[in-house]
């Protein structure tokens, strides 16, 4: 299946049954979560016309390039007096504007006499070096859609609106289930044909940055009757993510799980690495299978399970910034499936890790995002290619 109708079908799965949930956060601890409902600016914003600068506040129509005696000082956060006529008003930053003035000239065009006048030696118009009050937002204005990812600028927005709490969704529940006989945790003695579980640490930290609340399920052997049991025994949670067990051999018991007792959505995908990836149902739970292969498991959670993970807790815009670049490399064979290469930027040029298989996990740590080579396609170096930060997809 190629990519983009994979994609189209995990979305509209995840759309299909959206976290109804929410709950009542205070700001500091609302980091990554993702908002639940519109937030409406309350007040405008500023609430009152200030200063853009330090400097001197006057009303144009009262001067006529005399020198102005300075009748009061204003600093941030105090109230001033109105301005009296054919004086100027020595301001600071975000300091409110005194009711008449309509002009503030900073302090490094204008010279303090010895008599504590002021003199403005450049022309002056208008509105100059004034925030008007409403510049940023008004009341009733929404500021943050909900759907929006809560990171520290959207924070700090809520913050300057006044908001002490945000209504988010609650987190999703994802067990992660790693397969395979030939798995063992890390710290514990490997015994022939036995290889660490690397796809674990990956998947439960990644997961945690996209906000998940992570269940561990653990390694399962390859027995199609203790993968029915544990299946059963997740029927909780929001989604099973599993590693291995998802190819076309005799080892394939997530697939016959599906079959027999749920549902298979969708198998096989187009692209490279990462073809036997397996979505469907058991007993109602979503279900996406990875590829047991490191590299395959990091591309294809990163192009699929990321945005369904995003689109289920209600985030719209769930498609990563990817750039356009020249290549750093040549392609001369294509191939029939899209391939999604582990590389990095290096003098503005993509360069790819010379081992590309999909058991190499060392190729991302030294890449820093994944280059993208359509069906068909060869490269000659400097031609134009699509690449995708890992800075994109890891948060």
């Amino acid at each position: 299946m190629p990519l983009e109708l994979a994609l189209e079908r995990l979305l509209g799965m995840a759309a299909a049954t959206p976290l109804l949930e929410r709950e009542s956060l205070p700001l500091a601890d609302a980091q990554g979560r993702i908002l639940a409902e519109t937030l409406v600016c309350r007040l405008d914003m500023p609430p009152w016309p200030n200063s853009a600068m330090d400097g001197y506040a006057l009303r144009l129509g009262d001067w006529a390039g005399e020198p102005l005696a300075v009748t009061q000082r204003i600093f941030a956060g105090q109230a001033p007096q109105p301005l009296a006529a054919g004086t100027c008003a020595r301001i600071f930053t975000g300091a409110p504007l005194p009711a008449g003035a309509d002009c503030v000239e900073m302090q490094e065009n204008v010279e303090v006499l010895d008599d504590q006048r002021v003199l403005f030696k450049q022309p002056l118009r208008v509105g100059q070096n004034i925030r008007p009050q409403g510049q940023e937002a008004r009341v009733g204005e929404s500021i943050l859609a909900s759907g929006t990812r809560l990171g520290p600028i959207e924070l700090g927005l809520a913050a300057s609106l006044g908001a002490p709490r945000v209504e988010v969704c609650r987190r999703i529940r994802v067990a992660v289930l790693s397969t395979g006989d030939e798995l063992v945790e890390p710290g514990q003695p490997l015994g022939p044909g036995q290889i660490y579980n690397s796809n674990r640490q990956l998947l439960c930290s990644w997961l945690e940055r996209l906000g998940c609340e992570v269940i561990d399920a653990g390694i399962l052997p390859d027995d199609l009757a203790q993968t029915r049991m544990r299946l059963a025994q997740l029927a909780a949670v929001d989604l099973i993510l599993s590693t291995g067990g998802v190819s076309v051999g005799e080892a394939d018991f997530l697939g016959i799980a599906l079959r027999e007792e749920g549902e298979l959505t969708f198998w096989k995908l187009a692209i490279k690495p990462g073809k036997p990836l397996t979505v469907g149902h058991f007993r109602g739970v979503p279900v996406i299978g990875l590829p047991g292969n490191p590299a395959s498991t990091l591309v294809t959670f990163a192009l699929l399970a990321r945005p369904y993970l995003l689109r289920r807790q209600g985030v719209l815009e769930v498609a990563p910034l990817a750039l356009q670049v020249p290549a750093g490399f040549t392609w001369a064979k294509p191939g029939n499936r899209r391939e999604y290469l582990r590389g990095r930027i290096e003098q503005g040029r993509a360069v790819i890790y010379p081992n590309q298989s999909s058991g190499v996990l060392r190729s991302a740590a030294w890449a820093n995002g994944l280059v993208e080579v359509l069906e068909g396609q060869t490269l000659a170096a400097g031609d134009m290619l699509r690449f995708i930060p890992f800075s994109e997809l890891l948060g």
